[in-house]
């Protein structure tokens, strides 16, 4: 079993390997991603549909 003493060992050499500039990105992506997958779960829509006033790059197609 792991002890804090180990983990906090650990989590410094992480620190200087990756830089805190880059764990910041990794913890944004991993929550993205814990989200997404709960939203899956629970059946909701990927994303809401935006009206074509709200997306720009949508505006000038036509749905058929």
């Amino acid at each position: 079993m792991i002890g804090w003493q180990e983990l906090v060992i650990v989590l410094i050499i992480v620190m200087l390997v990756f830089g805190t500039s880059k764990i910041s990105g990794i913890g944004k992506s991993l929550g993205t991603a814990i989200r997404d997958f709960r939203d899956s779960l629970k059946g909701e829509p990927e994303e809401k549909s935006k009206s074509p006033e709200q997306n720009p790059k949508e505006a000038g197609k036509t749905h058929e």
